[in-house]
């Protein structure tokens, strides 16, 4: 069996698949750092948790509670945001990949961090047992150089300062679900905290709305989306680097303007001003980078919802589509993301090479 985490800043998922790929148990530990919630399987109760290391720690015990012994699995897999120009497929994790990996955590500050806290907690409780990572840049990393290049200095652009395109392994398991329906130009929309489009020609990422960090794109739960540079410079120059980057990554998106939650589901009910506000904004700027994505595709078959709010939220889903009428009737699926069974059959693959 293979046992799979996937860390977010305050949050840690896992998954138990057995060799078929078949899902044995999933749960999660939300709000590390603080009073969290610990769920697996039928078991839910309230924890504090002091960090990701803790949680991994809760998350063992239990799972061996419940017949899952850190001993019975053949390898732990990992899900890594950002692997940089360097780490462009899965991998077995040793001490040349965590180093890479460590490379990468200015690209993704809020993500990196998290995972290796998790890799390294379970190499101390387990070290013989073998560790891979999935990375959610991957799947962009066959995009063409004019996809990809600002258009910046060579030698700015020689210290990597280039686009990424993340939610790769949301858009992997996409393109895997819709098997013999995929069309050759699919617009797939992954939208949940965070929130990004890509454009899939013939099952290839071609273009993507994320770029250089998961910040760029439309707005998101917390994130603002893209933003002129220059009032960047001018906010980090009044207010500082690190309370900029703060209130970019944690105080915008559907938060700041808003002013009353980050949670789409929050602000579909909500009957003030401000969420409607929050809610059009950020279904017009979906649209809007969605003509962006079928022009880099020259064309379009289909359309795809993934993540939890294009999952799960049929309202948004219209607010959506109601803004992309102009491009006439195409089929729209709705595909439940599964990075993690993804995570689990890369790391079989690389069980089954070595």
């Amino acid at each position: 069996m293979i046992l799979v985490f996937n860390a977010g800043s305050s949050s840690l998922k896992v998954g138990v698949f057995d060799e078929r790929l078949e899902p044995k148990l999933r749960g999660q530990i939300s709000g590390i750092g603080g009073a969290g919630r610990l769920s697996l399987g039928d078991v839910s109760a309230d924890f504090a948790t002091a960090d990701h290391a803790h949680a991994i720690d809760l998350l063992l015990a239990e799972l061996d509670r419940q017949g899952f012994p850190l001993s019975g699995f053949a390898a732990a897999a990992h899900r890594v945001v950002h692997g940089g120009d360097v780490l462009t497929r899965a991998c077995r994790i040793d001490e040349e990949t965590l180093r890479a990996i460590r490379a990468c955590s200015t690209l993704a500050p809020l993500h990196i961090p998290s995972a290796l806290a998790g890799i390294e907690a379970l190499s101390l409780r387990a070290p013989d047992l073998p560790q891979s990572a999935s990375f959610d840049t991957a799947f962009h990393a066959g995009q063409s150089d004019l996809a990809t290049v600002y258009a910046l200095p060579a030698a700015i652009r020689a210290r990597g300062i280039r686009r990424f395109g993340f939610h790769g392994l949301s858009y992997t398991g996409l393109v895997e679900s819709l098997g013999t329906d995929l069309p050759i130009r699919l617009l797939a929309i992954h939208l949940g905290a965070g929130a990004s489009l890509c454009a899939i020609r013939s099952g290839r990422s071609v273009a993507t709305s994320m770029g250089y960090s998961p910040l760029s794109g439309p707005p998101m739960a917390t994130r603002s989306g893209d933003i002129d540079p220059a009032a960047v410079l001018r906010l980090a120059a009044e207010d500082g680097i690190a309370a900029t980057e703060a209130m970019l990554n944690q105080q915008s998106g559907l938060r700041g303007l808003s002013g009353i939650s980050a949670d789409m589901k929050t602000l579909l009910a909500d009957p003030t001003a401000a969420a409607a506000f929050a809610v059009d904004h950020f279904c017009y700027w979906i649209a809007r980078q969605a003509g962006s994505m079928i022009a880099a595709m020259e064309g379009i078959d289909a359309i795809a919802f993934t993540g939890g709010i294009g999952e799960n939220s049929a309202e948004v889903r219209h607010k959506i589509m109601a803004r992309l009428s102009w491009v006439g009737e195409v089929p729209v699926h709705v595909v439940g993301a599964n990075e993690e069974r993804i995570i689990a059959k890369e790391a079989l693959a690389l069980l089954a090479a070595s």
